[in-house]
């Protein structure tokens, strides 16, 4: 939703319920950060909080409490020791830039440290290797934001081997990935923004507009089908977002 919000390519009207959205999910869902707060609270070495609250700080919304807790937690040395892969490093850095905060670790070592930052052997990727190498673009760029952090020895490593992962991921009509490697495919120098490839995910959506993971829309109870497809979904207008805006701005 931030990233419909902030590339506002579905037009203002959309920009406009997409900020009033963001701005529910602060007051009524996180209680003006107050549940990230106490989240905070009962796990403080736990960089969740701050990682949600990064995104809600760039819109503008401040709760003074989380950000004098989250620096405290942040001086001890368990919070630069803490396991975990190399990626999600990623995202806890990611998440400190955005508030203005000091870095906890280096990010260029981070960025070396992740499957795609040692450019491994393209034949290797499978399910989870390509989740984590999407999101190593995803927190290298802010979500699409800034596609020239990319270093450009990934940058080419991707524009060389990503159109044949997607092309494998769109035969086994796993909609859920493919929508994360369309979205890498717009975060990079030259996105080949693939005509038929988007034709084969879009034919993939349903009437609502939902987005089911792999293959076909489940049936059932709508509650477990919301469990099952709400990522699908929100993949599916992050990637239509990032490939309109990089399509419009090389019209522009």
């Amino acid at each position: 939703m931030h990233v419909l919000f902030r590339e506002g390519v579905a037009g203002s009207r959309q920009k406009e319920r997409a900020g009033k959205l963001l701005d529910f999910a602060w007051r009524e869902l996180l209680d003006g950060g107050n549940v990230l707060a106490r989240l905070q609270h009962d796990e403080p070495i736990s960089p969740v909080p701050l990682e949600v609250y990064a995104t809600f700080h760039e819109l503008g919304h401040r709760h003074p409490g989380l950000e004098s807790a989250l620096e405290v937690c942040r001086r001890t040395t368990t919070w630069t020791a803490l396991e975990m892969m190399p990626n999600r490093r990623l995202g806890v850095l990611n998440a400190e830039r955005k508030l203005g905060l000091p870095p906890s670790s280096d990010f260029d070592q981070a960025v070396a440290r992740t499957w795609l930052g040692q450019l491994p052997e393209p034949w290797t990727v499978q399910l989870h290797i390509a989740y984590d190498l999407t999101h190593t673009v995803f927190h290298l760029t802010n979500w699409g934001e800034a596609p020239e952090r990319i270093p450009p020895a990934i940058a080419d490593y991707l524009t060389r081997y990503l159109p044949a992962w997607m092309e494998d991921w769109a035969d086994l009509e796993h909609w859920d990935l493919l929508g994360e490697l369309l979205v890498v495919d717009a975060c990079l120098p030259l996105p080949t923004l693939d005509a038929e490839l988007w034709e084969r995910y879009a034919a993939a959506q349903s009437a609502t507009g939902a987005m089911p993971i792999q293959r076909r829309m489940p049936q059932g109870d709508a509650a477990r089908v919301f469990d099952l497809v709400h990522h699908p979904t929100l993949v599916a207008a992050f990637a239509s977002a990032m490939a309109t805006s990089r399509a419009l701005s090389a019209v522009g």
